[in-house]
């Protein structure tokens, strides 16, 4: 009887663990990337160079702009463009460094001071233009992320691009201006570490209010144990997997619900 017993469990948790295994299999995206791909556009008299992935196929896919940390457009931001392709989306990671990295925390800081805001929004608005004329993306279904410092330019990306439908803020400066609030037309998700000491929970309930106030979707959520820059893996003391990954989950399922 034992025997029955153990063989039923086993059968039983043989096929539970194959059936988890097929579900979670389904939940990642099966996309090949194509890429990356080194390319360059006008923005004004100037050029601007970004780095393309986009998934194997005619499409015409969806597509984001992906915007870099204070520190530049290093392996990591070129990662997660690398993790949005491959769960459908032509990605298009724009430099606004011309080509600098930021190493230490002090040449990141010296870096992001040097570059002006409207230099920065007229960069990612010529990305934007840019990507709309490669045949493989649809023009009627484009997003932006950034994180950090390309957190609060997505931010101000979404006030100056009204073509936009769906925006992923990570702890990047919200804006509270409601005349700024009106020229909004993307849906907007906003993923925060209520620990972060520039960003507070207060400044996040109020941007949240201020989108609310204007009845603008936006969804936005604070991590009680994490700082700044919980996602990413070189924040040595303040990387957070769990959180990262609910990020992760919360932007796949945002940009899948407004641009797939």
């Amino acid at each position: 009887m034992k025997s029955i017993r153990w063989f039923l469990l086993s059968s039983f948790l043989f096929f539970w663990l194959l059936s988890l295994s097929r579900s979670v299999a389904q939940s990642r995206s099966s996309h090949n990337v194509v890429g990356p791909e080194n390319v360059s556009f006008a923005s004004g008299a100037e050029t601007v160079h970004a780095v393309l992935y986009r998934p194997s196929g005619a499409g015409p896919f969806p597509a984001i702009i992906v915007i870099h940390e204070w520190w530049g457009l290093n392996d990591w931001v070129k990662q997660q463009a690398r993790m949005f392709t491959e769960h459908g989306y032509v990605t298009l990671a724009v430099d606004l460094y011309r080509g600098q990295v930021a190493t230490d925390p002090e040449m990141a800081h010296e870096l992001m001071r040097a570059l002006p805001q409207d230099r920065g929004i007229r960069y990612l608005t010529s990305a934007i233009a840019y990507i709309r004329t490669l045949p493989y993306v649809d023009p009627n279904r484009l997003g932006a992320v950034g994180w950090c410092m390309g957190g609060s330019f997505a931010m101000q990306l979404a006030i100056a691009a009204p073509s936009l439908r769906a925006v992923a803020i990570n702890y990047g400066a919200p804006d509270t201006e409601p005349e700024q609030m009106k020229k909004i037309h993307a849906a907007i998700l906003g993923n925060f570490g209520a620990l972060d000491r520039g960003i507070t929970p207060q400044d996040v309930q109020n941007f949240a209010a201020a989108m609310q106030k204007i009845g603008h979707p936006v969804d936005v959520k604070e991590y009680p144990d994490a700082g700044h820059a919980f996602q990413n893996p070189d924040n040595k003391t303040g990387y957070k997997p769990a959180d990262t990954a609910d990020a992760d989950r919360r932007m796949f399922a945002f940009f899948a619900r407004y641009l797939q």
